[in-house]
Formats: structure tokens, C-alpha cells, sequence
């Protein structure tokens, strides 16, 4: 049985969303960030990170949210989440990775500046750089989307469930996004299986 360990409205939601793509069976194991529980010794048992979204699949655990999208890609293959052609493979892993590392990356940092790091260790410039950052890996990212509807080509994977939860992000803290990203944000947002994640975890608080 597939376990998933997470909190709404976090990047938890991902992991639900790919879950449910695969149309798999799977157990919500709600922690709860607002009391530190992802800090406790049963929970970090669990996951010694102490992270969240974290996947127990018949006793693999799995942090990172990207890393468990590609698991459950690589486990339920007829759910089509990653691609089985060497090119388009290839392409899954570039632009996921560009994602994360590119623009990901930089909304965490300007978050943490803004709002999460004690007061004495926010720097407003390294926010305001960190937002300049996102914009340019932005324009690239939209570039890519003018020629093909999905990050790999035409089909959709897991590399576009973690796309367009950045672009939620994005969206949510008022960064501008341009009509290519809108766009493409709006269209996958409207996958059935995403309504299915959030009231998952809707129902599990």
C-alpha cells in the first residue's frame, strides 16, 4: 500500500495529483505542519528529513516532490507520466530539472526572505533578485511552451504537474506570468485528476 505524507496547499498536492493520474490507491497521511509534526520523533522516524511530501511505497521512503512524481511515473506506466522514447525521455528529465533548479528554486528563496527566515535574517534584496531570477527562467520556460503544448512534447507527464504547481506558486505571490505560462497553468489546471488531489487533501483535514 502506498502511503503519502502531507499538508494541504503545499507541494504535497503534487504527489496526490500524480497519484491520482495513475488512478492508484493510496493512503493520506495528514501531517500537520502548524503544530511542528513534521518535527516530532514519529514522523521523523518515518522520514528523518523531516519533510514533507514524503511517499512510503512498500517500505521505500521517498522525499522531494519531483523524485516521487517520477517514481510513481516509473511504477504505473499506463498512466503515461513520463515518456518511454529516449528523446522525449530525455526531455521529461531536462525541463523537470530546469524547473526545480530554475525557477522553483528562486520563488523558495524570495519566499524565505520575505516571510519564512527570522526578521533579522531577511534581506530584501536577495527577495527582490531572487523574483528578477524566476522572471528570467520564466521567459524561457514560456519560449519552450510557444512550441508544444507540454514540457516533453505532446503529451502530458509528471514534469508538467511540477510546472504548473510553480506556476500556481507564481500566480498566488503576484508574479507576473505571461499568456503562454497563463495559459498553459489554466489548461492543465483543468485535469480532473488535480480537482481529485485537492479534495483529498481537503478531506483529510
Amino acid at each position: 500500500m502506498i502511503k503519502l505524507y502531507g499538508f494541504p496547499q503545499t507541494r504535497s498536492v503534487r504527489v496526490a495529483w500524480a497519484l491520482e493520474e495513475a488512478n492508484a490507491e493510496y493512503e493520506y497521511g495528514l501531517v500537520n505542519l502548524r503544530t511542528g509534526e513534521h518535527k516530532q520523533p514519529a514522523f521523523l522516524a518515518i522520514n528523518p528529513f523531516g519533510k514533507i511530501p514524503s511517499l512510503v511505497d512498500d517500505g521505500l521512503v521517498i522525499s522531494e516532490s519531483a523524485a516521487i512524481c517520477t517514481h510513481i511515473a516509473e511504477k504505473f506506466p499506463a498512466a503515461k507520466l513520463i515518456p518511454t522514447d529516449a528523446k522525449s525521455r530525455a526531455a521529461y528529465f531536462q525541463w523537470l530539472f530546469f524547473v526545480v533548479s530554475e525557477l522553483e528554486v528562486h520563488l523558495w528563496t524570495a519566499a524565505k526572505h520575505d516571510r519564512f527566515l527570522p526578521e533579522d535574517k531577511r534581506i530584501p534584496d536577495i527577495a527582490n533578485t531572487s523574483y528578477w531570477e524566476f522572471e528570467k527562467a520564466a521567459a524561457i520556460l514560456s519560449t519552450h511552451l510557444k512550441a508544444q503544448p507540454y514540457l516533453a512534447g505532446d503529451q502530458f507527464s509528471a514534469a508538467d504537474i511540477i510546472c504548473v504547481s510553480v506556476l500556481h506558486w507564481a500566480h498566488h505571490v503576484k508574479v507576473t506570468l505571461d499568456d503562454t505560462l497563463l495559459s498553459y497553468m489554466n489548461r492543465v489546471s483543468e485535469r480532473p485528476a488535480l480537482t481529485r488531489a485537492r479534495k483529498r487533501e481537503a478531506d483529510a483535514t
